[in-house]
């Protein structure tokens, strides 16, 4: 049996009402979109607000740290921070201890900006648990933590 003749039809549709992949991946469009439509106002998307919300602490944090929060590799939280740098929402700074190594900061005008924006994320975060009808926001927020 040919190998194109294993790709049956049924094969599809079983793949895609179970892939665990695609149904996250469809979920976490759906919810970025919400996300982004509430943030819009401010000219921030979620992965901005996401990443301003990283760098939200009492010590500036590291690339490397930052990375590891938000899962993403060091090139793409580079490419992620120029338009915030940009727009003076965030400073980048070589830190003191290791010149190699650079550590990011909120501007003022950044901490303002978040600030304005809690509110509209809280709006989309209520939305999104209320989308979730009887399930338990909580307990999906430990299943998707078990998976990444």
């Amino acid at each position: 049996m040919s190998s194109s003749n294993y790709l049956t039809r049924n094969l599809t549709l079983h793949v895609r009402d179970t892939c665990l992949c695609l149904h996250v991946r469809r979920a976490a469009r759906a919810v970025a979109r919400r996300y982004d439509e509430a943030l819009r106002s401010l000219g921030i998307t979620n992965g901005q607000f996401s990443l301003m919300m990283a760098l939200n602490r009492p010590a500036p944090p590291t690339m490397g740290e930052v990375a590891r929060v938000l899962a993403m590799d060091r090139t793409t939280l580079t490419a992620n921070l120029k338009p915030l740098e940009r727009r003076g929402l965030v400073e980048v700074t070589q830190d003191p201890a290791d010149k190699r190594s650079r550590r990011m900061a909120l501007t003022p005008s950044g901490r303002e900006l978040l600030a304005t924006a809690l509110p509209l994320w809280r709006d989309a975060q209520s939305e999104s648990a209320r989308l979730l009808g009887q399930a338990d926001p909580q307990r999906l927020l430990a299943d998707l933590r078990a998976l990444s």
